[in-house]
């Protein structure tokens, strides 16, 4: 699915991500843990190519066989990656149904589109009145969080990157989310990125990777997620 090839980052002058080399497969879950400032935000943002993020000549990111290396984001994403944001902003003036319809264009009937993001919304235990609001308008840090995810869900992606999604999220809406997340597994590639191991109380993910000062430290599986819960990233230093 998705190929990380000496991937090397800079921001401005300052090199962030340090000869990355990884694959991530199709129909697994991939966790990245790591302290605040170790790159985790800017891995995720170099896939989705943000523009602000430098890529080092060497540096490649294959998708589905193919280099997206020097694709803009919205290419990107219409090949089929999409990013939620560690603090989605709002949106003044456009409502989730709005922002969707206006993504699929014609893929997608405004009728069917409409449904399924009730649907979703009631899957999700959101207020109905969210969706007709501006996005995220005076929504809550996991209503904030659930609206990312009915928007990955109407778009259907192949890869998707959750930044921090069970950040400012209490337990009941973990569950849900996670729930959520393993019902619509098939045929895609999520990369959950994180500091803490709450969202793997319900998930377990395929891989677990570190990273620290721009490198992948360490492999493993939820074995190692456990282990960092109890002794930190000092064992890695």
């Amino acid at each position: 699915m998705l190929k990380l090839k000496n991937l090397t980052v800079k921001i401005g002058k300052k090199t962030i991500l340090h000869n990355i080399n990884l694959t991530f497969q199709k129909n697994k879950i991939y966790a990245i843990f790591g302290p605040n400032g170790s790159g985790k935000s800017t891995l995720a943002h170099a896939i989705a190519g943000n523009p602000l993020h430098a890529l080092s000549p060497q540096s490649n990111i294959i998708f589905n066989n193919k280099s997206i290396k020097k694709l803009s984001p919205d290419k990107r994403a219409q090949q089929g990656i999409f990013l939620s944001w560690q603090a989605p902003l709002s949106l003044s003036g456009v409502n989730v149904f709005q922002l969707l319809q206006i993504a699929l264009g014609s893929k997608k009937n405004p009728l069917t589109l409409k449904k399924e993001i009730e649907a979703y919304a009631k899957e999700l235990n959101i207020n109905t009145e969210l969706l007709h609001r501006s996005l995220n308008e005076g929504a809550s840090g996991g209503e904030k969080k659930k609206l990312e995810l009915i928007q990955a869900a109407a778009l259907n992606p192949k890869l998707i990157i959750f930044d921090e999604i069970d950040t400012g999220v209490d337990v009941d809406a973990l569950k849900l989310i996670s729930k959520f997340i393993l019902k619509n597994k098939k045929g895609k590639t999520y990369i959950l990125i994180t500091h803490y191991n709450r969202i793997l109380k319900y998930i377990t993910p395929d891989k677990v990777l570190v990273i620290m000062n721009g490198k992948i430290v360490k492999q493993g599986g939820k074995t190692l997620a456990d282990k960092i819960e109890k002794q930190g990233y000092d064992m890695f230093k």
